[in-house]
């Protein structure tokens, strides 16, 4: 079956340096934690809003070892007032009989906000250990 990951950071600022330093510490985190194997992955979309074009985030991704053929799409976030800035977020989807509670999605920095109820990232030695209600 299919499950989606989520994750979401933000940056500071619209540079290239800063996008895609905060893409990979996203996209590496999502990979760690749910043990996520290149060939498992159906496709990724990833999100800027507005204020974010200094580069695709998506680039970092090709630079990972064995990611070069899994399907990832940039697109823009739909511009709701008032809604968090500079945010960087992620859809992975991935095959596997990991039942919902045990995906872990990975919020970080001001993305925080966005879930809280996701809360507490496992560090990857507890992944096992620490199941996520989702």
């Amino acid at each position: 079956m299919i499950r989606g990951v989520r994750g979401a950071t933000t940056v500071s600022a619209n540079t290239e340096e800063e996008i895609l330093s905060a893409a990979q510490e996203l996209l590496m985190k999502l990979i760690e934690v749910n043990h996520i194997h290149p060939d498992s992955v159906a496709s990724v979309f990833i999100s800027t809003t507005e204020d974010i074009n200094a580069v695709f985030p998506a680039k970092v991704l090709r630079n990972f070892e064995g990611w070069t053929y899994v399907p990832v799409m940039c697109m823009r976030e739909i511009p709701v007032p008032n809604s968090l800035s500079k945010c960087i977020r992620v859809m992975m989807h991935v095959n596997t009989n990991k039942p919902q509670n045990e995906i872990h999605h990975v919020y970080l920095k001001g993305a925080k906000v966005l879930r809280p109820d996701l809360g507490k990232v496992p560090e990857s030695d507890d992944v096992t250990e620490n199941k996520r209600e989702g």
